[in-house]
């Protein structure tokens, strides 16, 4: 008989059978609530001083996910979000155990019952054109390594693509025609079409001439296909070096999230419909692509220069009422 006090088989079943079975969670997806469960199990069992395999599934009580919430944000000095990232895939453990064993429910309802901590609203960082035209010229393109630089500063640019959406592209997803695009898979295991410039296409093409269609576009120093890490690693040394020679740059994390963020100001300011964008991005929600209408200080200002004041009617003037003794003596 099937013990089901015991966390570890219910952790296995919770990976390997919600998570990829069930649900066909994308890899990052699973990656982040593996993680999650490789940092609280060892935390619990340090706390109830039982090995990992021995703990019990009320061992992971409200008050040692609060504890453990604490440790990871404060001991770990990671963010907010972080730490709300943790506490739902520890909701989601919750709600499978107590969906399938309601010997459970109780403990269940006590850890979801765990509030997300409130996140203090980042404002969202992008390049200005200049900026932008600075981080393109770092790239030596003589070198082959200079010219590959080139190439994935200019596709992140141009399609808004994620770091990890660009490290497994396919040379078969580069539509190189006469209508060029590229199509993306993105989160959620959804594809996108973008459309390519042709100067994106025109440093695109010889990179990929003898290359098979499952081969990855983007590849590293060795030819093994480069990961979201390393792509991370160009974009912040790029930027390092433009921001020697244009202080806006300086003291700022310019990652390829940033390329992203600016690909979508950059079209808004082009004069692009909002849910275009949204398309172009991927993002699910309309609410998710609004916030870049709300950065663009450039934007407003321009907005509120086009406003005609100068047809309003002036005030009326007030008319002045007498002191009070004068009007005494009128009566």
């Amino acid at each position: 008989m099937r013990d089901h006090t015991l966390l570890a088989p219910w952790v296995r079943r919770f990976l390997l059978e919600h998570l990829v079975t069930e649900r066909n969670l994308a890899r990052n997806t699973q990656a982040s609530y593996r993680d999650t469960l490789a940092q609280l199990l060892p935390f619990v069992a340090s706390a109830v001083h039982r090995n990992v395999d021995c703990l019990q599934v009320e061992d992971v009580s409200a008050d040692r996910v609060r504890a453990f919430l604490e440790h990871i944000e404060h001991d770990r000095a990671c963010s907010v979000l972080t730490r709300n990232q943790r506490l739902a895939a520890v909701h989601s453990l919750a709600r499978f155990i107590g969906t399938r064993s309601p010997a459970h429910a109780a403990w269940c309802a006590q850890v979801r019952s765990i509030p997300f901590k409130k996140a203090t609203k980042t404002m969202i960082g992008y390049l200005d054109k200049h900026e932008l035209d600075a981080l393109l010229r770092v790239p030596d393109r003589r070198s082959p390594l200079g010219a590959r630089d080139y190439a994935l500063l200019l596709f992140l640019y141009n399609s808004g693509a994620r770091a990890d959406e660009a490290a497994t592209l396919r040379v078969a997803n580069l539509l190189l025609g006469t209508s060029p695009a590229v199509r993306i898979l993105g989160k959620g295991s959804k594809w996108r079409v973008c459309p390519l410039w042709p100067q994106t296409v025109t440093v695109l093409r010889p990179m990929v001439s003898r290359r098979g269609p499952e081969e990855t576009v983007f590849r590293g120093r060795t030819g093994e296909p480069m990961t979201r890490f390393g792509i991370h690693r160009i974009v912040t040394s790029c930027a390092a070096s433009a921001a020697i020679s244009v202080a806006s740059m300086a003291d700022r994390r310019i990652s390829p999230h940033t390329l992203r963020h600016t690909t979508a100001v950059h079209l808004l300011r082009a004069g692009v419909d909002i849910n275009t964008i949204r398309a172009w991005l991927g993002h699910v929600s309309l609410d998710t692509t609004h916030i870049y209408a709300e950065v663009d200080l450039e934007m407003k200002a321009k907005a509120l220069a086009c406003v005609d004041i100068t047809g309003l009617p002036t005030p009326p003037r007030r008319r002045q009422t007498p002191a009070l003794m004068d009007f005494l003596r009128q009566l």
